[in-house]
């Protein structure tokens, strides 16, 4: 995808959602293209300022900041994939039709609105605010994605979208906590080789 492509993707989805998700519904595509002309370029925004502000705005030290970018970055793009993997499974069970590549398509796109929104984590305390919201309307996009992307029915969606956001918001609660131990566990152990 070239980036005059991406752009107006970006801006369909965040302005225009219910006449984009049928034109990305129909689009032909594969895993590959999806993670680099689209997946991993996004992801990159929340980590890299996610990073940027950890190194001017807090005492973590450029090395740890980097670490932690790197791992949050790799962890969002292996996420993005076990999601869809997760509505790709549960497809049958809601009425819905199994496919990976629309399954990623799903995932894909309906977290572009939290990956841009990560642009606000520079900003201390309000970029995580403005960060969530973008999170929020993110989970909007992946309800109304579905019926167009999986084919689920309006009676069963509902239904749908509350387990993938259940299993979504565990797995996040646990890589969350890993990555808060890690971190932490970096910075006393840095704090106790600095003393």
């Amino acid at each position: 995808m070239d980036i005059n492509k991406m752009i107006e993707r970006i801006k369909n989805v965040l302005l225009s959602p219910k006449t984009e998700w049928p034109v990305i519904a129909q689009e032909q595509t594969d895993i590959a293209k999806l993670y680099t002309g689209y997946i991993m370029i996004l992801a990159a925004i929340p980590a890299v300022f996610g990073f940027l502000s950890s190194v001017v705005f807090s005492p973590m030290g450029f090395g740890l900041a980097f670490g932690v970018m790197i791992f949050s970055y790799a962890v969002s793009l292996g996420m993005v994939f076990v999601i869809a993997l997760i509505i790709d499974a549960l497809a049958p069970t809601f009425g819905a039709q199994k496919s990976q590549i629309q399954a990623l398509k799903t995932v894909a796109y309906a977290y572009t609105a939290s990956w841009v929104a990560g642009v606000f984590l520079i900003i201390p305390f309000v970029g995580w605010i403005i960060s969530l919201a973008g999170g929020i309307y993110s989970l909007v996009q992946l309800y109304f994605a579905l019926p167009h992307t999986m084919k689920s029915p309006p009676e069963r969606t509902g239904g749908y979208f509350a387990v993938i956001l259940v299993i979504s918001i565990v797995l996040s609660w646990i890589i969350a906590a890993v990555v808060a131990t890690i971190t932490i566990g970096a910075a006393l152990s840095a704090a106790a080789v600095a003393s």
